[in-house]
């Protein structure tokens, strides 16, 4: 396996991998995803909320916000000691909210929410949570925990995190030189008459490049055993920091697999189990079980009584 790093910014990576199959990449990609803990808020006490957006509806916008995180400060709350409902400052971080419209309507951001820990702030202040007419006010306390992408989208370090396979185009030496030339950011060379394609659109805006394709298409060249993935980050964390933490998570896995593997855990015992069968039906049945029928003749008895059913 050989992990070439494109580019890195502030909030993205760019990065090939030569040496896996489609089913590791996608799992590098959904571990990515789903896996890699973050900082969200779970929990909010009201104690005052006299806007027009509804208490559950602010909460969820609260909850949408992106959180910087602390991974080397914070455990997630299934792993603490504390076992509490609202955990401890080991496992969450308290942040406040109050704010009040004076003399003239006021948007409440991201930014008037208070947290004790200054590390654990919203990725940006700027994201509008609820608009206040004059007297009205929000006034709040909120716990943020760690959590991951599986249970809710939240928690998910990712904006976007995708890959493709890369493509290889033999020519001669000059003109992939001038492919590169035209389009630096989009193409590598892999060796001096071979064209490596790791950005579809940035190839495709070269004439040099796309006349290479005069007798096929791209999808011909694409190589099965090596991907460039983009990943962007939410800000919740840096993107080289959500790459290196999934391939520790995704190795832990693999490794657990592995375990069960070896000690013959993999299939669990299934019991046997006997599917219920439907005696009868009512218009009022609970649609299986046995029931007893009043006997002809009893008071009551007829199409308007209602059957009397045995305990199950």
């Amino acid at each position: 396996m050989k992990v070439t790093v494109l580019s890195v910014n502030e909030d993205t990576i760019r990065f090939t991998v030569d040496g896996i199959d489609n089913a590791f990449a996608n799992a590098l990609r959904r571990t990515i995803v789903s896996e890699v803990p973050t900082m969200a808020i779970e929990d909010i006490f009201y104690y005052d909320n006299t806007s027009v957006v509804p208490d559950e509806v602010l909460a969820h916008r609260i909850g949408m916000v992106p959180l910087k995180t602390d991974l080397e400060h914070y455990r997630l709350p299934a792993e603490c000691d504390c076992k509490a409902d609202l955990g401890c400052p080991k496992c969450r971080v308290t942040l406040s909210l109050s704010v009040k419209a004076e003399d003239e309507k006021r948007t409440v951001y991201s930014g008037d929410l208070q947290p004790v820990d200054p590390a654990i702030t919203p990725v940006s202040p700027y994201i509008p949570l609820a608009k206040l007419a004059q007297g009205q006010s929000i006034s709040l306390e909120a716990y943020a925990q760690l959590g991951k992408g599986r249970f809710h989208t939240k928690w998910s370090p990712v904006a976007m995190a995708i890959y493709q396979n890369v493509a290889e185009i033999k020519t001669d030496a000059a003109t992939a030189a001038k492919c590169a030339e035209e389009s630096p950011k989009g193409v590598v060379l892999a060796k001096k008459d071979t064209v490596k394609v790791v950005d579809i659109q940035a190839f495709n805006r070269s004439s040099t490049c796309a006349n290479l394709l005069k007798e096929g298409t791209l999808k011909s060249h694409m190589k099965m055993d090596e991907f460039v993935f983009t990943v962007e980050s939410t800000g919740a964390l840096a993107p080289e920091k959500i790459v290196t933490e999934a391939v520790k998570i995704l190795n832990a896995k693999l490794e657990e697999l592995k375990r069960k593997v070896d000690a013959g855990e993999l299939h669990e015992e299934i019991e046997d189990f006997e599917a219920p069968t439907e005696v009868g039906r009512r218009l009022y049945s609970i649609g299986s079980g046995e029931f007893e029928e009043e006997e002809e003749g009893e008071e009551g008895a007829g199409t308007g009584s209602e059957p009397t059913y045995d305990e199950q």
